[in-house]
């Protein structure tokens, strides 16, 4: 018979508890609980509650049981809402209204503590505007050195990230500005300029990744599946998307990030999802409905996107350790 040791060149181990960073296949026997262990990271999708006014476009903000939604079209053709939504993991609430409405923003920061700029107010494109949340109210913050719409976004409300987007509706940026709290100013530009990232939330000010997007005017079929790291500085190359995509949803860290839905290509909308470990996009479970132009936040193993079109929230698990018990 052939033993896991000839399989996978190691033994069993046994251990009195289990290991605090498994690594993906690993088994272990854990003599305290009697039981043997396997890591394996199981994903999916779960309904989650609606949002009270269906739209396109909007940011998000904070995690998946405190989440925000703000901004984005509503209607045919799209007019564009001020409203704000605040999520507690079951169910959307209403909160205070943006003082500019627009769509095509970039969101970032958490429940109580969120920062909006850019996008498209109806009839203009493009703007500066930047206001800031306490949990309850919208306060105009220093204005984008560059208006643009259709831009990424990452960090914090006090350490922001606007990134790439499009300018006067004719040219994809390459540019980036980084937010104090109370300015902007420029950072390294990216490799490739592109636009329709409004939906990329993937780390931190000095430790953020940006993925897919549009690198030509018109968008279609300018999807694009290359994906560049941010230190903080400048931005590095890295291994692509399996599927290229453009107005995607985005959470997670520079090496744990996650992107799902999106156009792919333009103009069909995909469901699909893919994680980032910090070397390698793989595909996960498919959401149940494909959501484009939608808001999000949180984590690689506990997203949310919600609306893009539509009400519909749907959340993200990772579920990391499946146990088999020895008798």
């Amino acid at each position: 018979m052939t033993t896991f040791k000839e399989i996978r060149g190691t033994a069993i181990q046994s251990v009195s508890s289990d290991p605090s960073n498994p690594e993906e296949g690993q088994i272990w026997y854990n003599s305290s609980s009697g039981t043997l262990k396997g890591y394996k990271t199981v994903n999916a999708w779960s309904a989650g509650g609606n949002l009270n006014t269906a739209r396109n476009s909007p940011a998000g903000a904070g995690t998946q049981t405190a989440g925000l939604a703000f901004a984005g079209g509503i209607g045919t053709p799209p007019f564009n809402t001020d409203a704000t939504e605040s999520y507690n993991g079951s169910a959307w609430t209403a909160g205070g209204n943006m003082g500019t409405a627009r769509g095509e923003l970039g969101g970032c920061g958490t429940q109580t503590a969120a920062l909006a700029f850019g996008g498209s107010p109806p009839s203009v494109s493009g703007v500066t505007t930047t206001e800031e949340y306490d949990g309850s109210a919208w306060t105009a913050g220093g204005s984008l050195t560059t208006g643009r719409d259709q831009l990424g976004s990452a960090g914090t409300q006090t350490a922001g990230l606007a990134i790439g987007g499009q300018i006067s509706n004719t040219t994809p940026s390459n540019a980036t500005e980084a937010y104090n709290g109370t300015a902007w100013t420029s950072g390294g530009n990216l490799n490739t300029p592109r636009y329709q990232l409004s939906y990329t939330r993937s780390g931190t000010q000095t430790a953020t990744l940006v993925a897919g997007g549009t690198a030509t005017v018109p968008a279609v079929p300018g999807s694009t599946a290359a994906t560049e790291a941010y230190n903080g500085t400048s931005w590095t190359t890295v291994n692509s998307l399996n599927t290229a995509r453009t107005n995607f949803s985005g959470a997670g860290t520079q090496t744990a990030g996650i992107v799902m839905g999106g156009s792919s290509p333009p103009p069909s909308t995909s469901t699909v999802t893919e994680l980032w470990n910090g070397t390698s996009w793989t595909t996960s479970s498919n959401m149940a409905a494909p959501h484009n132009f939608a808001a999000s936040g949180g984590t690689q193993t506990a997203a949310f996107v919600a609306g893009g079109p539509g009400t519909a929230t749907e959340e993200f698990t990772g579920i990391a350790t499946q146990t088999i018990t020895v008798s």
